[in-house]
């Protein structure tokens, strides 16, 4: 019998896909913010976003996104991403975080723009997997005043054609999501199996 102890992590962050979220700023331009509090229900996906961030502002007025979702070998571009805010003046408890102003977080980790079909804000070009979404609802729990969660609807998918299997469906032996597990960054393993629901 395995033994266990009870523990108080600061962060409980235990291996969610890294999404690079993209919304539009009021001038018109993308912000990307870099969240790991994310998951998915059929075509909508639930987001978790800190209260006082850029991408969680645009949204409140500019309810559209892509979802980007990067692979492993983007963590060194995902990271270059960690410390920057498109929040100008910063947030305080930004400040003292040590993030540091980037209007153009594009060229400040390497990524490319790539137009969007039904959504305004740009996709980055990098992620083999963009869905592009529209926003439902925001939410500010009470129980919990430093996040909010944001309910989104997926419109299309768009995937790089190396990890398509057949017509629609994501290749689960191309497709190698950035995994962000306690903050370190991950690749996925060796396959285990697969459910007995699959269709690859």
């Amino acid at each position: 019998m395995k033994s266990h102890i009870s523990i108080r992590p600061k962060i409980l962050y235990y291996g969610t896909p890294v999404v690079l979220l993209t919304t539009e700023n009021q001038d018109g331009t993308t912000n990307i913010s870099p969240i790991s509090s994310s998951w998915a229900l059929g075509n909508y996906v639930i987001l978790g976003l800190g209260l006082g961030s850029q991408g969680l502002e645009n949204l409140q007025h500019r309810p559209e996104c892509v979802i980007n979702l990067a692979d492993a070998s983007m963590w060194q571009q995902v990271e270059a991403l960690a410390p920057l805010t498109g929040r100008d003046p910063m947030p305080p408890y930004k400040k003292e975080l040590g993030f540091r102003h980037e209007a153009d977080k594009f060229r400040a980790a390497n990524l490319t723009q790539v137009q969007s079909e039904t959504v305004r804000p740009d996709r980055i070009n990098e992620c083999p997997l963009q869905l592009e979404a529209i926003v439902h609802s925001i939410r500010i729990p009470d129980y919990a005043e430093m996040f909010a969660i944001v309910e989104t609807e997926v419109r299309v998918v768009h995937a790089d054609e190396q990890i398509v299997q057949g017509e629609h469906h994501v290749n689960p032996h191309a497709w190698n999501p950035l995994i962000y597990n306690f903050r370190h960054y991950y690749g996925l393993g060796s396959e285990l199996g697969k459910t007995y629901r699959s269709e690859t």
